[in-house]
């Protein structure tokens, strides 16, 4: 890809995020392009909708999840435990534009319907919720236990820990983490029972 055209892909995916983070859902692609300083066609040529344009920015932040699951030298609740802290900070760092990508769509539909954004985050935590569901004595929780996952880590519920309870990011990952484990195995023991 030449270098301007990446320049410009870059610059809307920025523009949509902070868009997004920023007022919401209720972003036009004129709003969006005029943000990047690219012309509106520029912008379509790149992109669909805004929608789109959020998804490859949710893509990225999954992509940096799965990177740092995949080099982590930890195994079983620890790795866990870390990918679930790192996704904490990746959700702050990339703030309120992490809320606002959302979809009324469920997660597993839009896994199965092949969404690269949700099959990206499935990857990064898919192994080591097996890892840790095996230290715990459970069975293979599959795309379910991604299904959960998702559930207690939505960006939105980690900002208002943050901000309307207060605790500190440490205090949300451990928390959640031990909420997820507990969960885990409530709905395993569920199935097989």
């Amino acid at each position: 890809m030449r270098s301007d055209t990446e320049r410009n892909r870059r610059r809307l995916i920025e523009a949509a995020a902070d868009l997004a983070g920023e007022r919401g859902t209720a972003v036009k692609m004129t709003e969006v392009a005029e943000r990047a300083e690219v012309a509106v066609a520029t912008a379509y040529r790149h992109f669909a909708s805004v929608d789109d344009i959020l998804a490859v920015y949710r893509f990225d932040v999954g992509l940096r999840l799965l990177t740092f699951s995949r080099r982590s030298d930890l195994t079983g609740l620890r790795l866990l435990e870390a990918v679930c802290a790192e996704w904490v900070r990746l959700v702050v760092v990339h703030g309120r534009s992490m809320v606002h990508t959302r979809s009324a769509e469920g997660y597993l539909a839009r896994l199965r319907a092949g969404a690269r954004h949700i099959a990206v985050q499935v990857e990064a935590v898919q192994q080591p919720i097996a890892a840790a569901a095996a230290e715990l004595g459970l069975p293979e929780p599959g795309e379910q236990g991604a299904f959960l996952w998702n559930i207690l880590f939505d960006p939105r519920e980690i900002f208002d820990l943050l901000d309307t309870v207060g605790l500190t990011q440490a205090q949300v990952s451990r928390r959640l983490f031990a909420a997820f484990c507990g969960s885990l195995r409530g709905w395993l023991n569920e199935s097989a029972g």
